[in-house]
């Protein structure tokens, strides 16, 4: 038995091709069944956030494994593999194991220790598990991957200061607008990234924020946690045309904001200048929108540059965390070389029973 990983991430690949290759949850669901069927995975999960699509694999033979992975991906987000071969990334084990272990720590993410990715892990892990694609070795390794994580976070100081993208989002925000407390925020997206961002805009002293969800009771809830009000998405145009900023975070399969829609609301704003942070990816604003006279629009590959101070104050944190990741991984192998593999019958075995 192999562990196979394959994916991009933001340091391989731009958002233009990330969101392509993203998965909704009814992609992964028929996903998951055609790597098994299709493509012989034994196990299979589907990790996809904004910073990353990748897949995870368990089978009996290494051969010609990565390459129908390569294909997969090519096929589902419709680039050329040609394209995607120098941006895709590929490991086996030990080092498939290491990665998702540290990528489950967030030490593998655009903010490095960032929280949501243990939560994005442990989600993927689930909904894998709940397609019937998750077996011994995947329980054994996700298990211990989230447990690796838990560690991680409470052992060293990775995660000190609670730094999210949506936090960082805000921080851009704070550059634009020197009093920020002062202005009227549209938070679109009532997810955790969205409730982090919210979070974090409650700590700036914003007042004025309205928080608009596809589903209204979603927006209530949140909302009502936080001096915030929850509005309706009949009423878009007209939040538009009252924010200072709109920050989306929506997991959707279109542009939620087109550019017609955006210079409308400019003509009613008598081009009061705008400033759209978009978190999604697939991207929830249409691209072209920045090309408007007086719409600052700004997208997640554009928060790299502030996050270098970040990355220094926890760089310390993190060589502790990657010497405990080690361990964890010691320890996952050590399990698997003696509870799965030892007791799976070799591809040789596999071949000749065939």
């Amino acid at each position: 038995m192999h562990i196979v990983v394959v994916g991009i991430n933001h340091r391989s690949a731009p958002i233009e091709v990330r969101e392509r290759l993203a998965f909704s949850g009814e992609q992964a669901s028929a996903a998951l069944g055609r790597l098994r069927d299709e493509l012989g995975l034994q196990e299979a999960a589907i990790l996809s956030t904004c910073n990353r699509v990748e897949i995870y694999g368990a089978m009996p033979a290494q051969d010609g494994a990565v390459a129908r992975l390569e294909e997969f991906l090519s096929r589902h987000g419709g680039v050329a593999r040609s394209t995607l071969s120098t941006q895709l990334y590929s490991s086996w084990e030990p080092h498939s194991v290491r990665h998702l272990f540290r990528v489950a720590s967030g030490l593998d993410s655009m903010v490095l220790g960032e929280a949501e990715i243990l939560q994005q892990v442990k989600q993927a892990y689930e909904f894998a598990k709940q397609h019937g694609a998750v077996g011994k070795t995947f329980n054994g390794l996700f298990q211990r991957a989230l447990n690796a994580a838990k560690a991680v976070r409470t052992q060293t100081g990775i995660g000190r200061g609670g730094m999210s993208v949506g936090g960082v989002a805000v921080e851009l925000a704070q550059k634009i607008f020197s009093r920020l407390a002062d202005t009227t925020v549209l938070l679109i997206g009532a997810g955790k990234i969205g409730e982090l961002t919210l979070q974090r805009l409650a700590d700036r002293g914003v007042q004025r924020v309205r928080v608009m969800n596809r589903s209204l009771d979603r927006a209530v809830d949140l909302a009502s946690r936080y001096t915030a009000s929850a509005v309706p998405v009949q009423h878009l145009g007209m939040q538009l045309a009252e924010a200072d900023i709109v920050i989306t975070a929506a997991a959707a399969p279109r542009h939620l904001l087109e550019r017609h829609e955006v210079e409308e609301t400019m003509r009613v704003r008598q081009q009061r200048p705008l400033c759209i942070v978009d978190l999604g990816v697939p991207r929830n604003v249409e691209p072209s929108v920045t090309d408007l006279e007086n719409v600052y629009l700004f997208d997640v590959d554009d928060l790299k540059g502030l996050l270098d101070h970040h990355h220094e104050q926890r760089q310390a944190a993190s060589v502790a965390a990657d010497v405990l990741v080690d361990e964890k991984v010691t320890q996952f192998l050590g399990w698997w070389d003696a509870e799965v593999r030892a007791c799976a019958p070799s591809s040789s075995a596999l071949a000749a029973a065939r």
